[in-house]
């Protein structure tokens, strides 16, 4: 990642955008990094959450994830 202040990363506020989130590893490294840049992150978005848990153990860290999809609604439809 890059980021720095000359791109207006201080007192900026940010929003994380992941495609898949499992575990939310990656979203956690990204936001401490831009945090420690000087931005404000309190929201994530990804297209998939595959755990449930995972907005829960970013929760912890003061970020909110709004999937567009969860992995339930991806499971086929059965008869």
């Amino acid at each position: 990642m890059t980021w720095s202040a000359e791109h207006g990363g201080e007192d900026r506020t940010l929003v994380v955008v992941e495609d898949v989130v499992t575990t939310g590893g990656q979203i956690l490294a990204s936001t401490q990094a831009l945090r420690e840049l000087g931005a404000t992150v309190t929201t994530a978005v990804c297209v998939i959450e595959r755990q449930p848990g995972a907005g829960a153990e970013l929760a912890k860290a003061g970020i909110e994830v709004r999937p567009l999809f969860k992995d339930v609604d991806l499971e086929p439809a059965t008869d």
